[in-house]
């Protein structure tokens, strides 16, 4: 972890004022974070008077009166319509947990990055220094004016939930947690694809999540959402069932729509003849639990350093393995959807993202892959350039056939 590195090597010298040599001096991401990852770059030129009288005072207040007359035009001439606000309150970062704002600002930094590597999409990185539900909405409902969508990142569960809910209420424009939706739209593009690759439909399948944090909600819902044959969600307790007396309101309303069959018991007491395994959760399954699968399973066990079934052992059993790394095939990365999410939906100045748009994100990304379908390939690169416009269309394309778009 960065925060607690003092200085690793063992032979540390001093800089020519006498202090601790620069952590860059050795370590390249230190270097390639030095002074921030991103700026703020003017579209237009500032050469001369005029210029300077058109972009600032006086050309500046005729924009701004006509604003204030007609609203809606903020969306032409100003960067509203195109523009994310990336925020968090550091408490779940990564796999670092709740390492508070500041700390919270490289990844932040890169998030913002990625939306305009992948996707066209301008973002600013947020850090907020408060973890109160009410303080997070209000602070991000008044920030609102600025933006034409919030992406919401590494705020811990179950808080994460009720700031998404109500900031949907209570905004026009798309507010999306990538941590729990951004997964399970990619996720979902890979189970479609593996289920493609083995000849059934998705309907055909019994699912097992575990963990039933955000990620794992998320994912639960959105494969319910696709005709999911069945899914059962899992904590550190055992199977999420109605039968259980400790569940949080969230956990509640997940036993609602999942475990049709009724599993009780253990991870590993629901893997027993399941045909996928999701993993959202860390922690380690036994060999014999994935050995326990249905023949032809897909295991996708994506938490990050260590999957929670290594994948040679993953292949000893499973028809299809992913990871959440990129040192494997299969990487299920949210970088596959978030960046084209909203660039759709900035396109079409969408209200919100519905659940519509969200499959449709994954039957897009789904396709990218195409008659290249192979066990080893079921979700594309990030780095593959057909991914963000596919997303893109398809996104704003369910938005105007939902209702949702207002351009």
């Amino acid at each position: 972890m960065a925060a607690e590195i003092v200085n690793p090597r063992s032979d540390s010298t001093t800089d020519q004022d006498g202090g601790a040599e620069p952590l860059d001096s050795f370590d390249p991401a230190f270097a390639l974070h030095r002074g921030g990852k991103m700026a703020v770059q003017a579209t237009v030129p500032i050469r001369d008077k005029d210029d300077l009288s058109l972009a600032y005072t006086p050309g500046v207040a005729r924009v701004c009166t006509a604003i204030a007359q007609q609203p809606e035009l903020v969306n032409d001439y100003t960067w509203k319509s195109s523009v994310v606000a990336v925020v968090t309150d550091g408490t779940a970062v990564l796999g670092l947990g709740d390492i508070g704002p500041q700390a919270s600002l490289p990844v932040m930094e890169g998030k913002a990055i990625l939306f305009k590597q992948f996707g066209g999409v301008d973002a600013v990185p947020i850090a907020l220094d408060c973890t109160d539900v009410d303080d997070i909405v209000e602070t991000v409902v008044r920030l609102a004016p600025s933006f034409g969508g919030v992406n919401l990142e590494d705020i811990s569960a179950p808080r994460c939930f009720e700031i998404e809910r109500r900031l949907q209420e209570r905004l026009d424009i798309p507010v999306f947690h990538d941590d729990q939706h951004g997964t399970a739209v990619v996720t979902l593009a890979a189970l479609r694809n593996a289920a493609r690759l083995s000849g059934r439909e998705i309907g055909q399948l019994r699912a097992v999540i575990s963990g039933a944090g955000a990620a794992g909600v998320a994912i639960a819902r959105m494969l319910v959402e696709a005709g999911i044959g069945d899914v059962s969600v899992a904590d550190r307790k055992g199977v999420v069932s109605a039968d259980r007396e400790d569940l949080t309101p969230v956990k509640r309303e997940l036993a609602g729509f999942t475990n049709k069959a009724g599993v009780t018991g253990s991870l590993e007491d629901a893997l027993a003849g399941a045909d996928v395994f999701i993993g959202v959760s860390g922690g380690t399954v036994p060999e014999e639990a994935v050995a326990s699968m249905a023949k032809g399973a897909f295991v996708f066990a994506m938490a990050n350093p260590n999957p929670e079934v290594h994948p040679d052992v993953a292949h000893r059993y499973a028809a299809v393995v992913a990871t959440g790394r990129s040192d494997f095939p299969n990487q299920i990365n949210n970088v596959l959807a978030f960046p084209g999410i909203f660039a759709g939906a900035l396109q079409v100045r969408a209200t919100r993202i519905t659940e519509g748009m969200k499959i449709a994100a994954a039957e897009a990304l789904a396709a990218v892959v195409g008659d290249d379908l192979a066990a080893d390939y079921v979700i594309p690169s990030p780095f593959d350039e057909r991914v963000a416009p596919a997303v893109t269309a398809a996104v704003a394309a369910a938005a105007r056939a939902e209702g949702v778009a207002r351009h």
